[in-house]
């Protein structure tokens, strides 16, 4: 079990890859685009959710024409990402129902509600999960949520910021809301997601390139060891 002093240090190392990227500021969205931009982002980077989002501004006229529109071409907008079929539907599930409640496509009435009950209309929609309750609530509505994904979760785990015999998903949150400062969290969530692609893969994740190696308990435990530059193997001495 990593001690809080290591993960302290984990996360200090992450959050430094920040400073190294080339970050852009992140576009201040209402909420009602804020919860499509989450559909997006789920297991996506940034620059990938920031593409497929963009398209579906510019291809079609507004939310009205998304929501009307053939899942094929919702799919075509979504692009690289995965699941595209399953994100155009809960895209114009979500559109329906707003719709239908407001006659109309704004939620901003709920960032004049409290942050516990605009987090539980939100879950309300068929096309809400957990994930994209958390990023709303850390984008827009000013509430300390971490979103968690599949690549944010294979990341956190080997890199010992969550012990591995956490499963329960409100308890990871919790631990990494606890480690990670409010101000910090959105820089969290985006570099954990750029690390996920570029190097932490499901299947043979790239550790001899990965910035984190020096420091990556999982990296420690498959072999992989660092001399000089952190993310670099160690050379074998010739025997």
């Amino acid at each position: 079990m990593a001690t809080t002093i290591n993960k302290q240090r984990q996360l200090t190392q992450l959050l430094a890859l920040t400073r190294k990227s080339a970050e852009t500021t992140a576009e201040e969205r209402l909420v009602l685009e804020q919860f499509i931009y989450g559909l997006c982002r789920e297991n996506a980077t940034p620059e990938q959710a920031d593409r497929a989002f963009n398209v579906l501004r510019e291809r079609f006229f507004d939310w009205n024409e998304v929501r009307v529109s053939s899942t094929r071409e919702l799919e075509e907008a979504f692009g690289a990402l995965t699941d595209t079929e399953g994100r155009a539907l809960r895209l114009v599930a979500f559109l329906q129902e707003v719709f239908e409640a407001e006659y109309g496509f704004s939620l901003d009435g709920l960032q004049k509600k409290g942050l516990k009950e605009a987090a539980k209309q939100l879950r309300r929609y068929q096309a809400a999960n957990d994930y994209v309750v958390a990023w709303a609530v850390q984008r827009t509505l000013g509430g300390h949520a971490i979103p968690l994904d599949e690549p944010t979760l294979r990341c956190v785990r080997r890199l010992g910021l969550i012990d591995n015999n956490q499963e329960d998903l409100e308890h990871i949150r919790s631990s990494l809301e606890h480690l990670v400062p409010k101000a910090k969290g959105p820089a969290f969530t985006d570099i954990v997601s750029r690390l996920a692609d570029e190097h932490c893969h499901e299947d043979e994740p790239h550790c001899s390139s990965c910035p984190l190696a020096g420091e990556c308990a999982t990296a420690h435990e498959i072999g992989v060891t660092v001399n000089g530059t952190a993310g670099r193997l160690a050379r074998p001495k010739p025997r």
